[in-house]
């Protein structure tokens, strides 16, 4: 947030210079909603069909996502599963309040996104952040589970493809956590809001898709804003198995009535033909940008020790460079490192970027996350900017 607020800072003051601001901090699809899904939002207000849908949303909608899952996954998940949500952020919330008591202990990989420590937090659970390596494409392996468990977990909470290294889990890593945290009577929650932007067909599956009861008894959150490109439409959902879903909609009617009934009615042309083909080519036009922009960093001696399969993100250590400009290391009160980087990144060639304190405390000194979501023109601007200050 800090590195935030001074990046907005510093860009009103280089806005009218030649070189303003280039934002690769933000993980926002430069692509909006295609234009089927912005006329069915303007018929829905042009013909009122704006007041409150059920707690679990519209049922049109859950057989379209239930749909989308059996033609794009190959797999089978029920419409009744499927809840509608105020975004991912909501699906998260209502399933830490469902499912975490005061004191609970939730896994997850260190790196990774840190909102979802905090819907834990909210819960009065608490987070234990595993460290990661590139080795196990920073995600959480079943032996590392295995040797974290106690008597005060309640589960883990994975995100694949993931923020910030748009890595995913191998599925048979997926299926075998998942087994273990069956076999101990846990829950295992996975973040899939960039299910969809997969690159790679290894890695381009949904959790819901492991065989016989693994699938139905993994918790799915998923949102409307990144493949779907609706990031303020603040619409997502979650899957549940049967025995949970009374229990997620109580809380959704107690706290949010229900998702906004506009972007319910706006989301159902996502799935009409010809919005599915302007999504599958921007899907093809990020994985061009992840083909271009990553090998540059690594050119540049920036080097991100995985290639994401997924998302678009790069997860780039920058102590070649940070040394290069004789900056320090990493000091007692977080500065340093990629801290410290990241705002000379700034300075220097007014590019914003992410420092990896925000993501945990797995080595935060030396990465830095990049995001590929802009569009190909900044990229290849952003490449010679670094290109003139690494040199």
């Amino acid at each position: 947030m800090e590195v935030a607020k001074a990046a907005s800072a510093l860009a009103k003051e280089v806005a009218h210079s030649s070189d303003p601001m280039i934002f690769l901090n933000i993980g926002e699809p430069d692509f909006t909603a295609p234009p089927l899904v912005a006329q069915a939002a303007a018929q829905a207000i042009s013909q009122g069909t704006t007041q409150y849908t059920q707690a679990t949303g519209l049922e049109e909608l859950r057989e379209k996502i239930s749909a989308w899952y059996a033609s794009r996954f190959k797999v089978a998940v029920a419409p009744q599963r499927i809840i509608i949500t105020a975004g991912a952020s909501a699906a998260l919330h209502m399933a830490c309040l469902a499912l975490i008591e005061a004191g609970d202990e939730i896994l997850m990989p260190d790196p990774s996104y840190p909102c979802n420590r905090h819907f834990v937090s909210a819960a009065e659970g608490r987070s234990v952040l595993i460290p990661t390596t590139a080795k196990e494409r920073f995600q959480l392996t079943r032996a590392k589970v295995e040797q974290a468990w106690t008597d005060r977990t309640r589960g883990v909470l994975l995100a694949s493809p993931s923020n910030p290294t748009g890595t995913s889990i191998a599925p048979e890593e997926l299926q075998s956590i998942h087994a273990l945290v069956q076999s101990r009577g846990g829950i295992t929650m996975i973040d899939e809001i960039y299910l969809g932007l997969s690159y790679e067909e290894r890695f381009g599956h949904t959790a819901l898709a492991m065989p016989g009861e693994l699938g139905q008894s993994v918790i799915s959150i998923n949102s409307f804003s990144k493949y779907f490109n609706m990031t303020g439409w603040r619409l997502g959902w979650l899957v549940v198995p049967d025995a949970l879903v009374p229990v997620i909609e109580r809380i959704a009617q107690n706290l949010f009535i229900c998702a906004s009934s506009i972007a319910q009615h706006a989301a159902l042309a996502c799935f009409e033909p010809e919005s599915l083909l302007e999504y599958e080519r921007r899907r093809h036009e990020f994985k061009a940008r992840r083909d271009y922009f990553i090998p540059e960093l690594n050119r540049l001696g920036l080097t991100v020790p995985v290639m994401p399969d997924g998302a678009f993100y790069a997860y780039a250590d920058c102590t070649q460079v940070a040394a290069q400009w004789g900056m320090r290391g990493a000091q007692p009160d977080g500065t340093g490192g990629s801290w410290d980087f990241a705002f000379e990144l700034m300075k220097r060639a007014h590019l914003a970027v992410t420092p990896g304190r925000d993501f945990g405390q797995a080595s935060p000194a030396q990465f830095v996350r990049f995001s590929t979501a802009n569009a190909m023109a900044q990229l290849k601007q952003a490449v010679a900017r670094l290109e003139s200050v690494i040199g």
